[in-house]
């Protein structure tokens, strides 16, 4: 038998990437709607400074200078992320198969149009037991606030929950701070291992080792 209950995902860079950077996609974007040219850098400030819950249209409305309407650089931006969007090999065999022995859900910060296009892109809406995305709630990781919403949608106590994701202080230290175990997602060029983190594994092995990982928790 299992020694936890569930097992909750990150989404981008932990189960999906995108085969080009974020910077190229954004240059897509203001391409498509004929706009000035946005740094990658300016974004990231932007989205953690207001309250993107719908659409990333509030983010470009903070970062255009000009008259285009936010809410189509958000589309086009959108749009071209689900276009680059790259599942890791496996994935939905990994899911059914966790489904198995445990709970099994995602906890993704984002708008909700944006998360729930990328889920729709891969085709993976279905395949968890509960999804929770962070446009949804008051606030998004690494607020326990949005750990506890994954468990009790889950059905399921924090300290019974493992959390796998990438971002060190976001996934890690979020999860670990709200009473979840966790396994770091590690790749190429990413941030090096959290000391909060109970377990790592590289990307590329997560479908053939995260269930004997897993077990070994």
């Amino acid at each position: 038998m299992p020694s936890f209950d569930a097992v909750v995902f990150d989404l981008d860079y932990t189960l999906a990437v995108t085969d080009r950077d974020r910077q190229a996609l954004l240059d897509d974007a203001t391409d498509r709607t004929d706009t000035h040219d946005i740094e990658r850098a300016d974004y990231l400030d932007a989205h953690g400074a207001v309250a993107a819950t719908e659409t990333r249209a509030p983010i470009f409305d903070r970062l255009l200078t000009d008259d285009t309407d936010p809410e189509d650089v958000a589309t086009a931006y959108r749009l071209a992320v689900e276009d680059a969007l790259v599942p890791v090999v496996g994935v939905p065999d990994l899911l059914s198969d966790l489904r198995e022995s445990y709970r099994v859900g995602l906890l993704t910060d984002g708008p909700l149009v944006a998360q729930r296009g990328k889920l729709g892109t891969l085709g993976w809406a279905d395949l968890f037991d509960a999804v929770v995305i962070t446009g949804s709630l008051p606030t998004g990781k690494p607020d326990e606030r949005a750990f506890a919403a994954i468990c009790d949608e889950l059905g399921v106590e924090p300290a019974a929950t493992v959390y796998v994701g990438d971002r060190p202080e976001v996934d890690v230290q979020g999860a670990a701070a709200a009473g979840l175990a966790t396994v770091q997602v590690l790749y190429p060029d990413g941030p090096g291992r959290h000391a909060a983190a109970d377990a790592t594994v590289d990307r590329a092995d997560l479908v053939a080792r995260l269930p004997e990982i897993l077990r070994t928790l």
